[in-house]
Parts: C-alpha cells; structure tokens; sequence
C-alpha cells in the first residue's frame, strides 16, 4: 500500500463517500464506468476490479475477454454534485487496463499515451499541453432535425440571456473543484457555442482531464435545463467545434521550444516538432478527426485547416505559432488547430506527440510559414503554392491511415486494426444513408 493508496483510503472514510465510479475509455474515446462500495477499494488497490474485456469495443476477443481495471490513485477526485442525491457523495478514479497476469492492455488508450510519453522521456522530454476546448450549448428538443442554441451571442459577447455565462461558471467551479484548472471562458463565435480553456499540465493528466470535462460539462448541462454537444459540427450554417491545443515539450524546468535569438523566439527543436506534425498530418487525421461529421468542420468551417501548413499567428495553419510574450520562455508554445472536440485524447495526443517526436529524432526540414488565408484558397490555388491538401473526408483519412505504419507503430496492431475496421463500418453506414437534401434535390428528377 503507497502513499497516495492510503491517502485515497483515508479521504474516502473521513468525506463519508459512499460510491467509487472507476474510469477508463474504449478506443474510440466513449467513457466507461464501473461502480465499487468503499469497501471492496482496498482489494481493488491490490487486485484490480476483473470484467469481461469482450464487451467492450475492441477491447478483447471472447477467448482472451478477462481482463483487470487497476485504480490510478493519483487520479482520485471527488465528484462534484449529484442533483438526484446531492447528500450521497461519490468519487472517480481513471483505471489502467491489465491482463490477468498483469501486462499493460495493448487495448487501453491511456496506455497508448503512456507509451509516447515513455519515448518523450526517453529522449529528455516532458510533454505539457493546453487545450481551448468548444462545444455548443443546444435546448432541449427531443426533435433532432431542428436544433436550437441556447442563445444569439457572438465572440466574446456577454448573453443578454444569462443562461450561457450562469453556465460557464457553473461548469468552471464544477472543474475546478475536481482539480481541473482552467484559464479562459468566453462565448465562440456561433450562437449557443461556448470555449473554455485548460491550464496547461502534462499529457497524460491532461488526457484525463479531457474526458472528466466533457462529463461535467454534459451534467452541469442537464441540471441548466439544456444540453451540450460535443460534435464537431451540429449546425451547417455555423462553425464547427475544435480543440486547438497548445504544446510544449521540457527538458527539466527549460522550455525546449524557446530560443531567445530566433525572430519569433522559436528553436530547432519546435520547428522539427512542427515539421513532424505538417509531415506525418494525413497519415493521423483519422485519428485527430474521427467522426464523418469532423470533416464538416475542416472543409466548411471557419477558420479550420485545410492543408498542412504552419503559420506565425496563422488562424487558418494547421500548426500556429503564437506570437503573445514572445520574450516569455514559459510560455513558447506551438498550436494545433486540426483536433476537433470529439476526438479521443488519448488516441489524438499519442499521434501527435509521436509525429512531432519523429520530426525532432530526424531533424525534419521546416518550410517557410504560410501567411496566406488558407481557408480561403481554392484547391488549385493551395497545391500551386506548394500546400498539402488535408482529407476531406473520413474515407480518404482512413485510406491515408491504412497505409501508415507509423501510426500502426504508435497504436499497436490491435488497435489500429480494430480502429480501421470500425471507422471503416461507420463510413460505409453513412454512405448507405438518404439525405434530406438528397430527396429535396433528386426525388422528382
């Protein structure tokens, strides 16, 4: 029994919790749970909590479907509210996925991540990462052709409807009571959209903190009266939803992306972290952008990335290098915009850490930064100046991954098997579908 074991132990018996929710991921980013008494949690520290691994998407086949989820005690936060039974308080911990005989899960996100951020280690670094995270807040109708935003506001507009700040702030004391620091929250640029900001922390706590956000947001959601998604874009006539997220790679307490003599205080280490990613940003856009719908966003939205380009203050590169305190060594950072907020963290941050790392191991050539706007060029127009067109559609981003096997290398084959098996299947049933616009279009030809 460690430290941080006896301290979750000693938490749990003196806040009087009653109920322990255990969480971990399947591939494709959905949320799972398993409830424990406080009771069994000691033996859970020891053992782990056994389940039948099968049943869970691309967990395990029956033959080999026992599977462990081990408690991460650095993990233990206690829940916030339960509008239901607010007297009964409940605590969750995010698990790490086992064999019987102990061996980390080849199925399990989190350990995916971790094995990228092992690679970083080995190679002196420390990842830290700050996502803007967005999402739409939509009322409540059962009838899904006709959704509604909570609101008309616009960038950074203070709602004369006070239900989208009363939200925001709700949610902002729902996280930080959780121990998710946040930065920023301010109204997006389409009615109803909302973006709040992280604090930067490392990759994998960072991961974590992702999936307990949009769980919260959600419930703090319901309890408003309306509802949030997270889909990357609901609405045809606004913008799509993204996760711009902001990385950093240290080397002990030294920014390894800050050179004070470089024009824009970058160094060669970003800029091959940066050339990993625009190289090898194809290969993962299934990954970043996993849905049919993530390429709504790309090629319809504002502002989102088109081609793989980098860009000094550049809201339409894929890769932005801001430009805020440039003197400032903390706060060097690059930005990708290309993950949208639907993606699994785990997953997405795994890929984009290993391009960036590949980038820095090979010393990938940097181009020079696009200052054109690039949402705003014609695909001809983009392939004349030299730009990489982006997929435009989950097929042709999982005919990029399917060749990849750098991206095979950093999911394992389990994973990446399954993943192209099932996105593939979800391509294939979207295809299958009549549209409206189809029938409004074609049916009296």
């Amino acid at each position: 029994m460690n430290r941080q074991q006896e301290f979750v132990l000693r938490t749990v018996e003196e806040r009087d919790i009653r109920f322990i929710r255990l969480w971990f991921t399947d591939i494709l980013g959905y949320l799972k749970s398993v409830m424990m008494s406080p009771s069994e949690l000691e033996g859970a520290f020891d053992e782990g909590v056994g389940f039948d691994g099968s049943s869970v998407e691309g967990f395990s086949r029956i033959s080999e479907s026992d599977t462990i989820a081990l408690p991460d005690p650095s993990t233990f936060q206690i829940l916030p509210f339960d509008s239901a039974t607010p007297e009964i308080q409940s605590a969750r911990m995010f698990c790490d996925i086992t064999t019987p005989d102990g061996q980390p899960s080849w199925s399990d996100p989190r350990q995916i991540l971790r094995r990228q951020l092992t690679k970083a280690a080995d190679d002196g670094f420390t990842c830290m990462i700050s996502p803007e995270i967005e999402f739409y807040l939509i009322k409540q109708n059962q009838d899904l052709t006709t959704l509604e935003p909570t609101d008309n506001g616009g960038y950074f507009d203070q709602a004369t409807n006070n239900i989208a700040p009363r939200f925001r702030r709700e949610a902002m004391m729902a996280l930080e009571s959780m121990g998710i620091a946040t930065e920023f929250s301010h109204h997006e640029t389409a009615p109803g959209q909302q973006e709040i900001d992280l604090r930067h922390a490392d990759a994998l706590t960072m991961a974590d903190s992702i999936m307990t956000f949009r769980y919260l947001i959600k419930q703090v959601a319901v309890d408003s009266g309306i509802r949030a998604t997270f889909m990357p874009k609901p609405f045809t006539e606004h913008a799509g939803s993204a996760m711009h997220s902001h990385i950093s790679l240290f080397e002990g307490g030294t920014n390894a992306f800050h050179d004070p003599d470089d024009e824009i205080s970058l160094s060669q280490t970003a800029k091959h972290f940066i050339a990993g990613i625009l190289h090898h940003a194809t290969e993962i856009s299934a990954v970043t952008n996993q849905w049919p719908n993530s390429y709504k966003r790309i090629v319809f939205g504002n502002e989102a990335p088109t081609a793989a380009t980098w860009g000094v203050s550049n809201r339409s590169a894929l890769v932005r290098v801001p430009t805020y305190r440039l003197a400032k060594e903390d706060s060097r950072r690059v930005e990708v915009r290309s993950i949208d907020s639907a993606c699994n963290p785990y997953l997405a941050y795994s890929v984009i850490l290993g391009a960036g790392l590949k980038g820095i191991r090979e010393e990938y050539e940097l181009d020079e930064p696009a200052e054109d706007d690039i949402s705003q060029l014609t695909r001809r127009e983009r392939r004349a100046m030299g730009y990489k067109d982006l997929p435009s559609s989950l097929d042709q981003a999982l005919r990029e991954l399917e060749k990849s096997d750098f991206v095979a290398d950093i999911l394992g084959e389990h994973v990446f098997e399954y993943f192209l098996r099932s996105k593939w299947n979800e391509w294939h049933s979207y295809q299958e579908q009549i549209t409206p616009w189809e029938l409004r279009n074609t049916l009296d030809y």
